[in-house]
């Protein structure tokens, strides 16, 4: 996966596109994934690291990124 080269992202957590004039704001799990995505994780790799960061069943880590990676690609901020 790669973040969208138009894609604006703040360490803090906003991301701006300025094609569609979109903008959200992360928390910061979903920060450190997409900081993740920057630096060419797998998505097994980004799972991997937040369970071992967080007291988080697999399930629902699994649901929960996958859901989140599912997200980012529907709105055009990442590509496979």
């Amino acid at each position: 996966m790669k973040i969208n080269k138009k894609i604006a992202v703040s360490e803090s957590g906003f991301v701006f596109d300025p094609t569609s004039g979109d903008s959200f704001s992360l928390n910061p799990i979903a920060v450190e994934i997409l900081n993740m995505i920057k630096e060419e994780k797998t998505e097994e790799e980004i799972k991997t690291k937040i369970k071992e960061e967080y007291d988080v069943s697999n399930v629902i880590l699994e649901k929960s990124v996958d859901e989140f990676l599912e997200t980012l690609k529907e709105y055009g901020i990442v590509s496979e």
